[in-house]
């Protein structure tokens, strides 16, 4: 195996070896290695060169293809040679969050993995088994030796996590085989068959800089302590935004207060609900008591409007240094009537599929640039015309506020096919190995399967994977003992491949 020890320190080796104590050993130590190599979105460079050097030192046929995805071949086990080909399938990219106050530079540290109880997590960073165990687990098949298999294609996609680069620009005639195992899921024993599709929605709206008024003071309010998470995955849990939180703390205070504003930084990513927010805010000096003793009063309010979902809230205030500039008050006041007009969340429940959602969309992130502010949120649906009607909400909100707004092309959902061969091999290896009916869904994250069968309309294809709780924050987290199930799970559907 190939370990590539100049991306980490003695300490993060030492936190990360930990988890070669688990099982199945040969799925964590490639995991290990995997957290070592850093694979920033659009950043896999690194990932890439480990993955064509396996490629070749294992004497397998490995390609690259113009966009950056790895596709690595490897021959059938003896006695399995007329079996159907298969795909493995996973992303190399992970989302790069971490807490305010963590020192980390995803572009060249390894992540730092710790055990936590039945659960393996991050040190305030993402841990990016999202997608990073699906890697570990393909990368064990292509090196053993002993486990049973027909002909497999493992590929290896970039850029899912911020544009699904690599899954467009797949093209036709790469792949050979006709059926695919995806396994970038995050609920074991569920097992998908469609998901939605989804598109982004960005607006940029313009602003002029004003000298600072006189008699003014400056103070930093901060939104902080929430879960954030997948925007897919958990947009139905009733996660707090905290974009939305404190833009309604500055629509309510604005004209009361008199208040200016410097900057409105919040959320990072398209596919993360926001986390964390702040804004550097001016008061006109006889009404600073004011603003500061209105944090408590707004904190205790919204604290018990998700006294459940989001109970380490933060809402938090201090005095800072007096900024030079302030945005002119008429796009202040654009800017907080469009983020609150703004929808965010759940907008449809599927009227088929029992606590299924259908339509949602993510108020994702705030930022200023030299003389806009970009503000950028993702839309998904599992029925497309809901997915434009949905997007064109959000479009109208900021054309209303004078705002440039453009939509992404978007990426086309996963119709279930109940009739799929490779969903009943799956079902029935899930109920041979554990005893217990697996679910079989649609998920409300994207996922490249789409685009894949977009590309391959004839492929059978299926999704599942090891559970893994708060992708994309900090608290991201992988249950260990899903993992056996997800291995044992996964080598049993490729011992029962159909003959050709």
């Amino acid at each position: 195996m190939i370990v590539f020890n100049n991306f980490a320190s003695n300490k993060n080796l030492i936190m990360n070896t930990e988890i070669l104590k688990l099982q199945p050993a040969v799925v964590w130590q490639y995991f290990k290695e995997i957290l070592e190599i850093p694979r920033p979105s659009k950043k896999e460079e690194k990932i890439v060169k480990y993955l064509l050097k396996f490629g070749q030192d294992h004497n397998l046929e490995t390609i690259q293809d113009e966009i950056g995805n790895v596709l690595i071949r490897k021959a059938a086990t003896s006695g399995m040679e007329n079996r159907k080909s298969v795909v493995l399938q996973s992303h190399i990219d992970m989302v790069c969050e971490k807490n305010s106050d963590k020192v980390h530079d995803f572009d060249n540290d390894p992540i730092e993995s710790i055990i936590d109880g039945d659960w393996v997590t991050a040190n305030d960073t993402t841990l990016g088994a999202d997608d990073g165990i699906g890697i570990a687990a393909q990368l064990a098949i292509l090196a053993s030796n002993n486990i049973e298999h027909g002909p497999i294609e493992c590929l290896f996609t970039v850029d899912e996590e911020t544009g699904l680069t690599g899954a467009f620009g797949l093209k036709p005639g790469f792949l050979v085989s006709k059926i695919l195992l995806n396994l970038d899921s995050e609920d074991e024993g569920q097992l998908f068959i469609g998901c939605a599709g989804g598109q982004d929605t960005q607006a940029w709206l313009p602003f002029d800089y004003e000298e600072t008024p006189d008699n003014h003071k400056a103070y930093k309010i901060m939104v902080s302590g929430l879960k954030g998470g997948h925007s897919g995955d958990e947009i139905d849990k009733g996660h707090a935004n905290a974009n939305k939180i404190l833009n309604r703390f500055l629509w309510c205070k604005k004209d009361v207060l008199g208040l200016k504003l410097n900057v409105f930084d919040g959320g990072n990513l398209r596919n993360a609900i926001a986390r964390e927010a702040y804004a550097i805010v001016l008061v006109p000096e006889e009404n600073k008591g004011k603003l500061i003793d209105a944090i408590p009063g707004f904190k205790e309010m919204s604290r018990a409007e998700f006294s459940i979902a989001e109970p380490r809230m933060e809402i938090t205030i201090e005095e800072v240094s007096l900024p030079d500039l302030v945005i002119d008050d008429e796009s202040f006041t654009e800017m907080v009537n469009a983020i609150y007009g703004c929808p965010h969340g759940v907008i449809a429940m599927s009227q088929s599929i029992k606590d299924f959602v259908e339509t949602s969309t993510n108020l994702a992130s705030v930022k200023f640039l030299e003389d806009e502010i970009l503000i950028t949120t993702s839309q998904r649906s599992s029925v497309e015309s809901e997915k434009q009607d949905i997007t064109n909400m959000v479009k109208s909100v900021f054309t209303l506020a004078g705002a440039r707004v453009e939509t992404s092309d978007g990426y086309p959902g996963w119709t279930p096919n109940p009739n799929s061969e490779i969903m009943n091999i799956t079902v029935g290896s899930y109920k041979k190995l554990f005893d217990v009916e697996p679910e079989v869904l649609a998920i409300h994250a994207g996922l490249e399967c789409g685009l894949i069968g977009d590309k391959y309309p004839e492929m059978d294809m299926i999704s599942f994977g090891p559970t893994i709780k708060r992708a994309h924050s900090p608290e991201e987290k992988i249950e260990i003992d899903t993992v056996v199930k997800f291995w044992e799970l996964t080598l049993d559907i490729l011992k029962n491949i159909p003959s050709e």
